[in-house]
Protein backbone atom coordinates (compact mmCIF):
# COMPACT_ATOMS: atom_id res chain seq x y z
CA UNK A 1 0.00 0.00 0.00
CA UNK A 2 1.49 3.47 -0.92
CA UNK A 3 0.79 6.61 0.94
CA UNK A 4 0.95 9.92 -0.69
CA UNK A 5 2.89 12.72 1.30
CA UNK A 6 0.78 15.75 1.73
CA UNK A 7 1.95 18.94 -0.26
CA UNK A 8 2.93 21.60 1.01
CA UNK A 9 1.78 25.08 0.10
CA UNK A 10 4.08 27.09 -1.48
CA UNK A 11 3.68 30.80 0.33
CA UNK A 12 2.98 33.75 -2.25
CA UNK A 13 5.75 35.89 -2.66
CA UNK A 14 5.75 39.13 -0.86
CA UNK A 15 5.27 42.48 -2.85
CA UNK A 16 8.56 44.44 -2.69
CA UNK A 17 6.89 47.73 -1.39
CA UNK A 18 7.59 50.61 -3.43
CA UNK A 19 10.31 53.51 -1.61
CA UNK A 20 10.08 56.76 -1.91
CA UNK A 21 12.48 57.05 -4.93
CA UNK A 22 10.28 54.67 -7.37
CA UNK A 23 7.43 56.75 -6.20
CA UNK A 24 8.95 59.99 -7.23
CA UNK A 25 10.34 58.73 -10.57
CA UNK A 26 7.42 57.01 -11.32
CA UNK A 27 5.06 60.22 -10.91
CA UNK A 28 7.38 62.63 -12.49
CA UNK A 29 7.92 60.15 -15.61
CA UNK A 30 4.05 60.12 -15.55
CA UNK A 31 3.57 63.38 -15.93
CA UNK A 32 5.83 64.06 -18.61
CA UNK A 33 4.30 61.42 -20.58
CA UNK A 34 1.22 63.69 -20.03
CA UNK A 35 2.79 66.96 -21.17
CA UNK A 36 2.59 65.24 -24.92
CA UNK A 37 -1.17 65.05 -25.06
CA UNK A 38 -1.58 68.39 -26.45
CA UNK A 39 0.16 67.34 -29.98
CA UNK A 40 -3.28 67.02 -31.57
CA UNK A 41 -3.85 70.59 -30.95
CA UNK A 42 -1.68 71.31 -33.62
CA UNK A 43 -4.48 70.50 -36.12
CA UNK A 44 -7.50 70.82 -33.32
CA UNK A 45 -6.75 74.42 -33.35
CA UNK A 46 -6.51 75.31 -37.43
CA UNK A 47 -10.41 76.28 -37.43
CA UNK A 48 -9.65 79.32 -34.89
CA UNK A 49 -6.65 80.41 -36.63
CA UNK A 50 -9.09 81.09 -40.24
CA UNK A 51 -9.01 85.01 -40.23
CA UNK A 52 -12.78 84.38 -40.72
CA UNK A 53 -13.94 82.02 -37.73
CA UNK A 54 -15.63 84.90 -35.84
CA UNK A 55 -18.24 85.33 -38.19
CA UNK A 56 -18.57 81.61 -39.27
CA UNK A 57 -20.06 78.46 -37.99
CA UNK A 58 -17.29 77.74 -36.01
CA UNK A 59 -16.12 74.68 -34.54
CA UNK A 60 -16.03 76.02 -30.86
CA UNK A 61 -16.10 71.92 -29.27
CA UNK A 62 -12.99 71.11 -30.75
CA UNK A 63 -11.02 74.59 -29.54
CA UNK A 64 -12.64 73.79 -26.52
CA UNK A 65 -11.15 70.57 -26.46
CA UNK A 66 -7.66 71.65 -27.71
CA UNK A 67 -7.83 74.28 -24.58
CA UNK A 68 -8.42 71.64 -21.84
CA UNK A 69 -5.45 69.74 -23.01
CA UNK A 70 -3.29 72.51 -23.11
CA UNK A 71 -4.29 73.13 -19.80
CA UNK A 72 -3.67 69.80 -18.56
CA UNK A 73 -0.24 69.87 -20.22
CA UNK A 74 0.31 73.14 -18.63
CA UNK A 75 -0.15 71.50 -14.93
CA UNK A 76 1.24 68.68 -16.06
CA UNK A 77 4.83 70.53 -16.80
CA UNK A 78 4.62 72.36 -13.43
CA UNK A 79 4.07 69.11 -11.75
CA UNK A 80 7.30 67.30 -13.30
CA UNK A 81 9.62 70.05 -11.94
CA UNK A 82 7.96 69.66 -8.07
CA UNK A 83 8.06 66.37 -8.42
CA UNK A 84 12.10 65.69 -9.28
CA UNK A 85 12.80 68.73 -7.30
CA UNK A 86 13.79 67.18 -3.73
CA UNK A 87 16.04 64.57 -5.55
CA UNK A 88 17.45 67.19 -8.44
CA UNK A 89 18.26 69.95 -5.51
CA UNK A 90 20.52 67.44 -3.93
CA UNK A 91 22.87 67.88 -7.33
CA UNK A 92 22.81 71.79 -7.73
CA UNK A 93 19.78 73.51 -5.52
CA UNK A 94 19.73 76.45 -7.23
CA UNK A 95 19.67 75.37 -10.87
CA UNK A 96 16.72 72.94 -9.47
CA UNK A 97 15.09 76.08 -8.32
CA UNK A 98 15.50 77.38 -11.81
CA UNK A 99 13.98 74.42 -13.43
CA UNK A 100 10.93 74.90 -11.35
CA UNK A 101 10.42 78.37 -12.20
CA UNK A 102 10.80 78.08 -15.76
CA UNK A 103 8.40 74.74 -15.92
CA UNK A 104 6.06 77.82 -14.25
CA UNK A 105 6.77 80.37 -16.46
CA UNK A 106 6.10 77.96 -19.77
CA UNK A 107 3.05 76.84 -17.82
CA UNK A 108 2.21 80.25 -17.67
CA UNK A 109 2.31 81.26 -21.23
CA UNK A 110 0.27 78.00 -22.19
CA UNK A 111 -2.66 79.43 -19.62
CA UNK A 112 -2.29 83.14 -21.77
CA UNK A 113 -2.33 81.49 -25.24
CA UNK A 114 -5.53 79.52 -24.28
CA UNK A 115 -7.29 82.35 -23.11
CA UNK A 116 -6.46 84.54 -26.44
CA UNK A 117 -8.24 81.69 -28.28
CA UNK A 118 -11.05 80.59 -25.94
CA UNK A 119 -12.04 84.44 -26.19
CA UNK A 120 -12.01 84.66 -29.91
CA UNK A 121 -14.68 81.06 -29.74
CA UNK A 122 -16.82 83.66 -26.77
CA UNK A 123 -16.30 86.55 -29.19
CA UNK A 124 -18.41 84.34 -32.10
CA UNK A 125 -20.60 82.75 -29.79
CA UNK A 126 -21.82 86.55 -28.48
CA UNK A 127 -22.32 87.15 -32.22
CA UNK A 128 -20.02 90.06 -32.88
CA UNK A 129 -20.15 89.67 -36.42
CA UNK A 130 -17.11 91.54 -39.20
CA UNK A 131 -16.39 94.47 -36.57
CA UNK A 132 -14.35 91.92 -34.28
CA UNK A 133 -12.34 89.93 -36.95
CA UNK A 134 -9.82 92.56 -35.95
CA UNK A 135 -9.84 91.72 -32.55
CA UNK A 136 -9.88 88.09 -33.44
CA UNK A 137 -6.38 88.72 -35.45
CA UNK A 138 -4.91 90.65 -32.56
CA UNK A 139 -5.75 87.32 -29.88
CA UNK A 140 -4.30 84.61 -32.57
CA UNK A 141 -0.91 86.88 -32.72
CA UNK A 142 -0.35 86.93 -29.30
CA UNK A 143 -1.07 83.39 -29.08
CA UNK A 144 1.00 82.90 -31.57
CA UNK A 145 3.55 84.71 -29.70
CA UNK A 146 2.81 82.80 -26.73
CA UNK A 147 3.69 80.09 -28.19
CA UNK A 148 6.71 81.00 -29.67
CA UNK A 149 8.43 82.78 -26.26
CA UNK A 150 6.72 80.08 -24.16
CA UNK A 151 6.24 76.02 -25.45
CA UNK A 152 8.71 76.91 -27.91
CA UNK A 153 11.65 78.75 -26.12
CA UNK A 154 11.23 77.66 -22.63
CA UNK A 155 11.79 74.03 -23.29
CA UNK A 156 14.86 74.68 -24.30
CA UNK A 157 15.71 76.42 -21.66
CA UNK A 158 14.39 73.56 -19.44
CA UNK A 159 16.73 70.57 -21.04
CA UNK A 160 19.70 72.86 -20.40
CA UNK A 161 18.66 72.85 -16.48
CA UNK A 162 17.41 69.48 -16.24
CA UNK A 163 19.87 67.93 -18.66
CA UNK A 164 22.75 69.52 -16.75
CA UNK A 165 21.14 67.95 -12.68
CA UNK A 166 20.70 64.81 -14.99
CA UNK A 167 23.67 64.65 -16.65
CA UNK A 168 25.87 65.13 -13.74
CA UNK A 169 23.88 63.08 -11.02
CA UNK A 170 23.98 59.97 -13.27
CA UNK A 171 19.64 59.53 -12.26
CA UNK A 172 19.37 58.23 -15.50
CA UNK A 173 21.67 57.30 -18.10
CA UNK A 174 23.61 59.77 -19.74
CA UNK A 175 22.99 59.53 -22.95
CA UNK A 176 19.17 60.83 -22.15
CA UNK A 177 20.22 64.58 -21.17
CA UNK A 178 22.59 64.49 -24.19
CA UNK A 179 20.16 64.51 -26.35
CA UNK A 180 18.31 67.35 -24.31
CA UNK A 181 22.27 69.40 -24.30
CA UNK A 182 22.24 69.11 -27.98
CA UNK A 183 18.88 70.23 -28.38
CA UNK A 184 18.62 73.04 -26.36
CA UNK A 185 21.01 75.11 -28.92
CA UNK A 186 19.09 73.81 -31.83
CA UNK A 187 15.99 74.85 -30.64
CA UNK A 188 16.73 77.92 -29.80
CA UNK A 189 18.44 78.89 -33.28
CA UNK A 190 14.72 77.36 -34.81
CA UNK A 191 13.05 79.90 -32.12
CA UNK A 192 15.07 82.99 -33.67
CA UNK A 193 14.56 81.80 -37.25
CA UNK A 194 10.49 81.74 -36.64
CA UNK A 195 11.10 85.25 -34.64
CA UNK A 196 12.61 86.81 -37.67
CA UNK A 197 10.15 85.17 -40.09
CA UNK A 198 12.86 82.85 -41.83
CA UNK A 199 9.95 80.00 -41.49
CA UNK A 200 6.65 79.68 -39.57
CA UNK A 201 5.60 77.34 -36.54
CA UNK A 202 3.98 74.62 -39.05
CA UNK A 203 7.07 74.21 -41.53
CA UNK A 204 9.11 71.49 -41.61
CA UNK A 205 12.11 73.53 -40.30
CA UNK A 206 10.11 74.39 -36.97
CA UNK A 207 9.33 70.32 -36.35
CA UNK A 208 13.45 69.13 -37.05
CA UNK A 209 13.67 71.85 -34.52
CA UNK A 210 11.76 70.88 -32.07
CA UNK A 211 12.54 67.40 -32.35
CA UNK A 212 15.36 66.71 -30.25
CA UNK A 213 13.92 68.25 -27.17
CA UNK A 214 10.44 66.23 -27.85
CA UNK A 215 12.64 63.22 -28.06
CA UNK A 216 14.70 64.10 -24.82
CA UNK A 217 11.48 64.47 -22.90
CA UNK A 218 9.63 61.17 -23.94
CA UNK A 219 12.37 59.33 -23.61
CA UNK A 220 13.14 60.42 -20.00
CA UNK A 221 9.15 60.03 -19.04
CA UNK A 222 9.51 56.53 -20.40
CA UNK A 223 12.54 55.92 -18.63
CA UNK A 224 11.57 57.50 -15.44
CA UNK A 225 7.98 55.30 -15.70
CA UNK A 226 9.77 52.13 -16.52
CA UNK A 227 13.51 52.04 -14.79
CA UNK A 228 12.96 54.69 -12.32
CA UNK A 229 16.75 56.25 -11.13
CA UNK A 230 19.98 54.46 -11.82
CA UNK A 231 21.74 54.01 -8.15
CA UNK A 232 24.05 57.19 -7.67
CA UNK A 233 25.16 59.28 -5.06
CA UNK A 234 22.10 60.99 -4.61
CA UNK A 235 19.86 57.70 -4.59
CA UNK A 236 22.26 56.38 -2.11
CA UNK A 237 21.83 59.39 0.44
CA UNK A 238 18.55 59.75 0.12
CA UNK A 239 18.30 55.54 1.02
CA UNK A 240 20.33 56.13 3.67
CA UNK A 241 18.35 58.63 4.86
CA UNK A 242 15.17 56.43 4.86
CA UNK A 243 16.77 53.74 6.64
CA UNK A 244 18.52 55.60 9.36
CA UNK A 245 14.83 56.78 10.20
CA UNK A 246 13.22 53.48 10.09
CA UNK A 247 15.98 52.37 12.48
CA UNK A 248 15.41 55.68 14.61
CA UNK A 249 11.61 54.76 15.15
CA UNK A 250 11.95 50.89 15.50
CA UNK A 251 14.55 51.96 18.24
CA UNK A 252 12.34 54.54 20.42
CA UNK A 253 11.19 52.92 23.28
CA UNK A 254 7.72 52.64 23.74
CA UNK A 255 5.57 55.72 26.33
CA UNK A 256 4.84 52.35 28.67
CA UNK A 257 8.53 50.72 28.99
CA UNK A 258 9.54 55.09 28.90
CA UNK A 259 7.33 55.73 32.15
CA UNK A 260 8.29 52.56 33.66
Amino acid sequence: MTTTAPTRKTAAPKRVPMTSLRKTSLTAGVLYLITFVSIPTLSLYSPVKEANYIVGSGADTQVLVSGLLEIIVALAGIGTAVTLYPVLKRQNQGVALGFVSIRTLEAATIFAGVVSLLSIVTLRQAGAGPNALVTGQVLNAQYHWTFLLGQALLPGINALLLGSLMYKSRLVPRVLPLIGLIGAPIIFASVLAKYFGVYDELSVWSLLGALPIAVWEFSLGVYLTVKGFKPCRITAEITAEETAEVSAVGTRPTQQGATA
